[in-house]
């Protein structure tokens, strides 16, 4: 997996990066292809931390964002959220009849 984090108002240092690179390697298991993605970590002026990603994909480009008071918090929703969509896109894909029982049943 591909991954540009970029910090808006915010350092971004190596735990941050490595937590935000585990976090999103959980997406590769829903998808055959390297998933390339950008994300963006920020700090609102009012102190909430603010994490979204963009992952463009066949068909579709994926957007999701949280905000939380704790930065790591905030890339835990965004990891969900960002699973959530992924497998969705993923079972509209898929054809889950099963064509072995249509068959059958229509020449019987």
């Amino acid at each position: 997996m591909n991954i540009d984090i970029t910090g808006q108002n915010v350092d971004i240092t190596d735990a941050l990066r490595a937590y935000v690179t585990d976090k999103l390697a959980r997406l590769e298991r829903h998808s055959d292809k390297s998933l390339q993605a950008h994300v963006v970590l920020s700090v609102e002026t009012s102190r909430l931390q603010q994490a979204e990603a963009t992952i463009p994909i066949a068909g579709a480009t994926l957007f999701a964002n949280a905000t939380d008071e704790n930065m790591y918090a905030a890339i835990d929703a965004l990891a969900d959220k960002l699973d959530r969509q992924l497998k969705k896109h993923e079972d509209k894909r898929h054809d889950h009849h099963n064509r072995e029982a249509r068959r059958s049943s229509l020449y019987s």
